[in-house]
């Protein structure tokens, strides 16, 4: 059962979904940005892209650590199950998967912080309007409610 979750992401079940939000909240972000550049409004259009770069990086640190937690209690499920060849010795576990595994649950928790020091450093380094940055991370609230509308349509043909 996990060779399979491993096997592909785009195999996963609404996996095609997810990427349609990642890919959307950097659309709506720099479309949005795009439109206050067209204003002439750089600051605004810094703002507006950074929001969304940092909404984006939230919903990917999500999305992995959501996965690491399922893919732990995958092979934790599966685990009485196998047998091993060798009962006396502990399965084997990769020094990078652990690594990664660890650095996901990291991502995860501490994404909140990530995302705060993010907005400090573009509303400190780049002087743009602290607006313009939460507006720009709403742009992951647009493209969830999007990718949401869309899946009810097309299922309703």
């Amino acid at each position: 059962m996990i060779g399979q979750l491993q096997k592909s992401e785009a195999d996963l079940h609404g996996e095609q979904v997810l990427q349609r939000i990642a890919f959307l909240t950097l659309v709506f972000g720099f479309a949005t940005a795009i439109v206050a550049m067209a204003l002439h409004r750089a600051d605004w259009a810094k703002g507006l892209a950074g929001g969304a770069v940092l909404g984006w990086l939230n919903f990917r640190w999500l999305r992995r650590g959501i996965r690491a937690m399922l893919n732990a209690a995958m092979a934790q499920a599966d685990a009485p199950r196998t047998a091993q060849p060798d009962a006396s010795r502990p399965p084997e576990k990769s020094v990078k998967s652990g690594i990664s595994t660890a650095g996901s649950y990291l991502a995860l928790l501490f994404r909140y912080a990530l995302v705060a020091l993010g907005v400090y450093v573009i509303f400190n380094y780049l002087h743009v309007p602290l607006v313009s940055i939460g507006l720009g991370l709403c742009a992951l609230i647009a493209a969830i409610m999007t990718a949401s509308v869309w899946e009810v349509v097309k299922n309703v043909r």
